[in-house]
């Protein structure tokens, strides 16, 4: 039921030089205007409505349990990708220990990433997300009920202090998931990660669990509302321990992290930013 924001985005520029568009983006262009009126029709308004249902539903619920209240969000996120005829597919639970936390760390290409991954990864989380969704009526409530980590993003103390404030959520295999870009790609392609996740898990000694979604930019690119139904796909990479560690090898950590989640993706999403590919 939320957004990740571990960093602020940055404005970016309003197009992308066409040698930077993905094969096969014209075609989906032209179909996602051929499916606007579902969207806006069907989907826009379930998405309202379920929203503030799912998140009450989440307030009510945590009066009882905050892990049963958590089950809100995945209902809600579950029939999203339903009404989007959007197929979901996880790879890799093999790797999830019962019982234990973990610090997730995904690549981030759309809002959509949201919604495939707590209506479908099935195990307990908390996102780190941006202060402002606390007040955004339904999903709001819904995140604060569950135990969602709020940071102020304007101020990198109280940022800290809220993180640090998190940390006894993280018990009984509750895992905090981090998204390290920052922001969303733009066109598909991994940024660089920040360190922030890195930190937190080297300080608790939780092991890193890196996390690939392939494919969400397809059904919802960044930046606008035209969708498209699609498929999703999650990969489960195994946890990378971190104990032994120290601060120090942090660089090191977050490298090779983005290295095993850069695995997983499409020849087109493994390309560095920068490198150029005609369209389609």
């Amino acid at each position: 039921m939320c957004k990740s924001a571990a960093a602020s985005e940055r404005p970016e520029p309003a197009s992308l030089d066409p040698r930077q568009v993905e094969p096969g983006e014209t075609r989906r262009n032209v179909l996602r205007w051929l499916y606007l009126p579902y969207a806006w029709l069907v989907f826009i308004p379930f998405l309202a409505v379920s929203t503030i249902f799912w998140g009450t539903m989440a307030v009510l619920t945590s009066l009882v349990s905050q892990r049963l209240a958590f089950h809100c969000g995945t209902v809600w996120s579950f029939c999203l990708c339903l009404v989007n005829f959007t197929w979901v597919r996880v790879r890799g639970r093999q790797h999830l220990v019962p019982g234990q936390s973990y610090v997730i760390v995904s690549n981030h290409q759309s809002h959509f990433d949201i919604l495939a991954f707590y209506g479908f990864f099935g195990r307990q989380f908390r996102w780190v997300m941006k202060q402002e969704l606390r007040k955004v009526p339904g999903l709001g409530w819904g995140c604060a009920a569950v135990g969602h980590i709020f940071i102020d993003r304007a101020d990198r103390e109280r940022a800290i202090a809220s993180l640090n404030a998190a940390r006894e959520k993280l018990k009984g295999g509750v895992s905090v998931m981090f998204f390290p870009e920052g922001t969303r790609s733009r066109d598909g392609r991994m940024r660089p990660f920040k360190k922030g996740g890195f930190v937190m898990a080297l300080e608790m000694g939780l092991p890193i669990l890196p996390v690939t979604i392939s494919g969400s930019r397809r059904v919802l690119p960044g930046h606008t509302l035209r969708l498209l139904p699609g498929r999703v796909d999650i990969t489960i990479h195994p946890p990378i321990p971190v104990a032994g560690r120290t601060l120090e090898s942090r660089d090191e950590l977050m490298q090779r992290t983005r290295e095993v989640v850069r695995s997983a993706l499409t020849p087109w999403e493994r390309e560095e930013p920068g490198l150029t590919q005609a369209p389609g």
